[in-house]
């Protein structure tokens, strides 16, 4: 059952004077030590954040019989959640009051927590660097309220260095305490996957690090006892903070290589879907599709990477090509969508297109970081028309965000093209005989990821474009 913290609610008796032991013994210059696993789950949890990494962290700890404290300084998030409600969309509004937790804006609350988790995030500013902010005010929030032999682990995606050179001296500042000896610190990369429901907390191997075995030792066996797949241990904290941006990086690369191929076979006039597919019958061809990459990993995690890289001396040049690369797509889908209103004989000025699609991914409602408002953008420019439909995106917002008219029903009614932009699953069974009977007459559909058949579509009457 969730409970709404007042001031005057204090911890249980036995519980409280467990939490005095467990730090009290800790508070002697060595590490936290478990004997057992009851020892471990008597402890009481902090999440600092509850986005779409933090509340899925506050709810399964709390499924695992952990006492849970779930902090936020949006009142409105924090209300909801009091209320019941899955602000995030992946949960479930009875998941979010399933086992022993509590929801607050005081941050008084912090006090009573072992273990502080720190999952706020961690954006780009407008000129690709790195900010901590939020990273340094919940460090500024929690040492001022923390007990001495408290334990916090950063999950934040951050560069290489993060942890000791900035969250562990604001600690230390606000709390008037010394890490290592009044307070310990650890770091473990987030890998939360928004709309995958296989690869959640308990599915996914989570990667540990802290500032001593000890310590590590300790943050691994309260992870291991809510991982099912179990715990990797890094060997130091930095290698943590850097497994997590290169995971992205990575996957940044993989996909700009097959984008640019894209574009460059599309100049060649070969169809670059047919080539992917040929090309994937050898054994160990990677299977990257071309599309906008979007989100709050892909696109941010590379430049924490070359931010401290650089620092260093060393500029990682294939990263950030990579990075160029994928940031030209949606500059690349608009010309696509130019080019098939004109082959329609369209007018730009006086054409209307429809996107279906306005989240960065299929099966989220999240955009915030959708490149689709670049394609947007770059429509609107040459006085195109455009309307917007999502089956899972706030509509207001994603009004405020983009610009333009979103539909709350779907309708093809008028359009001169469809965009086919996040290819949600309840887009799979359109039929695109009606679809095109619908729109005027000689119409296009612009298939962002391939998801279409080309085939059906020109039998049906659509100029089509595809990546």
């Amino acid at each position: 059952m969730t409970t709404i913290i007042s001031d005057t609610e204090t911890q249980a008796d036995d519980r409280e004077s467990d939490q005095h032991a467990r730090k009290s013994s800790s508070h002697d210059g060595t590490a936290l030590e478990h004997s057992n696993a009851q020892s471990t789950r008597a402890a009481t949890i902090c999440v600092v954040g509850l986005g779409y990494v933090g509340l899925p962290l506050a709810v399964g700890f709390a499924r695992s019989n952990y006492r849970v404290i779930g902090y936020d300084v949006d009142g409105v998030t924090v209300d909801r959640l009091q209320k019941g409600v899955d602000t995030t969309g992946d949960l479930s509004d009875d998941a979010i009051q399933d086992g022993d937790i509590s929801y607050t804006t005081d941050p008084t609350e912090i006090g009573a927590a072992d273990y502080v988790i720190i999952a706020v995030p961690t954006p780009i500013d407008d000129d690709d660097r790195p900010d901590l902010g939020y990273v340094e005010s919940a460090a500024t929030t929690v040492g001022s309220k923390m007990d001495p032999g408290t334990t916090i682990v950063l999950e934040s995606t951050v560069y290489p260095g993060t942890t000791r050179e900035t969250l562990v001296p604001v600690l230390e500042d606000a709390s008037g305490l010394t890490a290592g000896t009044d307070f310990f610190v650890g770091y473990s990369p987030e890998r939360a996957t928004p709309g995958d429901e296989e690869h959640g907390l308990e599915d996914v191997v989570k990667v540990v690090s802290a500032q001593n075995e000890s310590v590590l030792e300790d943050v691994a066996t309260l992870y291991e006892s809510v991982v099912d797949a179990g715990v990797h241990r890094a060997p130091s904290i930095e290698v943590a903070e850097a497994c997590k941006v290169v995971e992205n990086a990575q996957r940044d690369l993989n996909i700009a290589f097959v984008n640019e191929l894209s574009m460059a076979l599309d100049n060649m006039d070969v169809d670059g879907q047919a080539v992917l597919e040929a090309a994937g019958t050898k054994w160990n061809f990677h299977d990257y599709r071309p599309g906008l990459v979007g989100g709050h990993c892909i696109p941010v995690d590379p430049y924490f990477f070359a931010y401290r890289s650089a620092r260093e001396g060393f500029d990682p040049e294939l990263m950030q090509t990579s990075r160029q690369v994928n940031e030209s797509v949606p500059d690349h889908v608009a010309e696509q969508t130019i080019k098939a209103l004109n082959q329609c004989h369209k007018t730009l000025r006086d054409s209307r297109v429809l996107v279906l699609g306005l989240a960065y991914k299929p099966g989220v409602g999240d955009i915030r970081s959708s490149k689709i408002g670049n394609v947007i953008d770059v429509l609107r420019e040459y006085d195109i028309d455009v309307e917007g439909f999502d089956p899972f995106a706030d509509d207001d917002a994603a009004r405020e965000s983009f610009g333009i008219e979103v539909q709350e029903r779907l309708s093809f009614e008028g359009f001169d093209a469809v965009m086919l932009a996040t290819p949600h699953a309840e887009f799979e069974q359109l039929d695109l005989e009606a679809v095109a009977g619908e729109l005027a007459d000689d119409p296009a559909l612009i298939d962002v990821t391939g998801t279409v058949d080309e085939d059906i579509a020109a039998d049906a009457g659509l100029v089509y474009r595809r990546l």
